[in-house]
């Protein structure tokens, strides 16, 4: 080698050498990518301000800002029965910064044909709710426990008895249906009557237009605790620890009949697993916090955890039992 040859060898390997120190970009080591999360997350909910969904996502949204480190804002996307907030979810940007409440209807919605989102649209990150529908009657009604009730719903004409509580086809009517044809009946052989939510429903209960309304216990509540109806069974696989006095249908009737609302929190198909590990963590610690519990306590609200893959289960068997229940009453698509 020439020592003009050497010389430029000395110079370049000298010239590397000042670059890496004076920070060129060719020697500088790749940059840590900042955890996250490293900004604010957004959570939307599908329903109304003021609703039990809404207070859930609020008080879950408040408890992650905790467990995360950053604001989470809660945004409510309402309008067609719940799919613009649940389309929203699904259409987010999947980089683990919108997440969203899912409900129940999520497994109702495209059996009526309101959308084809189902279940298998979402990333499930954790289940933190759920509410069985309990058997309503006035405190004047003649049936004065379940077997009583059961046995006036076989003998009354077809649609002499009525029900409230939610819209036709709606979950609580679907918790009617099921009911009904657990015990060998036509779906309507007790007549349901729309109404715009359990409250209505329940007020007219106790004002006598109506026999039975199959809702939540919550929601049926301040009825309860005015001594105005009774809760005659629910339809749970075991006894609501904060209703204890409640039997099961099983356990009244023999009929192993089942089904709940529920709220989970998920986000959009595609989600890094790393973002799906921390969110779930972030959700478990909230849901086992005392502030989360208290809160649900405190409306009555039902507490049931499972993780991302159990809370998939959990909407994808939902959607079996609500297909079956609403081709049963004519409520899906032709």
């Amino acid at each position: 080698m020439s020592m003009m040859s050497r010389r430029g060898v000395l110079g370049a390997t000298a010239g590397l050498a000042a670059a890496g120190a004076l920070g060129h970009p060719l020697a500088r080591p790749a940059l840590a990518q900042p955890r996250f999360p490293n900004r604010p997350l957004q959570m939307i909910v599908p329903w109304g301000a003021g609703g039990g969904t809404d207070a859930t996502a609020r008080i879950i949204a408040a408890l992650l800002e905790k467990e995360l480190g950053q604001p989470v804002n809660v945004v409510n996307r309402t309008g067609g029965s719940g799919v613009v907030g649940h389309s929203a979810i699904a259409m987010a940007n999947p980089d683990g910064y919108t997440i969203g409440i899912i409900t129940v209807e999520i497994a109702m919605m495209h059996w009526q044909g309101l959308t084809e989102l189902t279940h298998a649209n979402y990333t499930p990150l954790g289940l933190m709710n759920r509410d069985a529908p309990g058997v309503q009657v006035s405190a004047s009604s003649p049936y004065k426990d379940i077997k009583a009730l059961a046995e006036g719903i076989k003998n009354s004409p077809p649609g002499k008895l009525k029900a409230s509580g939610t819209g036709q086809g709606g979950i609580w009517h679907l918790a009617l249906v099921g009911w009904l044809q657990a015990m060998g009946l036509k779906p309507d052989h007790v007549r349901w009557v729309p109404s715009n939510g359990a409250a209505p429903g329940m007020q007219d209960l106790v004002a006598g237009g109506i026999d039975i309304v199959p809702c939540s216990i919550p929601e049926a509540r301040a009825m309860l605790d005015a001594g105005r109806a009774r809760s005659l069974a629910i339809m749970a696989p075991e006894r609501d620890p904060q209703f204890p006095d409640i039997p099961t249908l099983k356990e009244s009737l023999g009929v192993d009949f089942q089904t709940a609302v529920w709220r989970g929190i998920g986000g959009p198909l595609k989600m890094p697993a790393e973002q799906v590990a921390i969110l779930t963590a972030a959700l478990e610690r909230v849901y086992k916090s005392k502030e989360y519990s208290d809160f649900m306590k405190s409306r009555g609200f039902g507490m049931d955890w499972a993780d991302g893959p159990g809370f998939g289960k959990v909407m994808a068997e939902t959607d079996a039992a609500m297909g079956v229940a609403m081709k049963a009453a004519g409520l899906t698509k032709a």
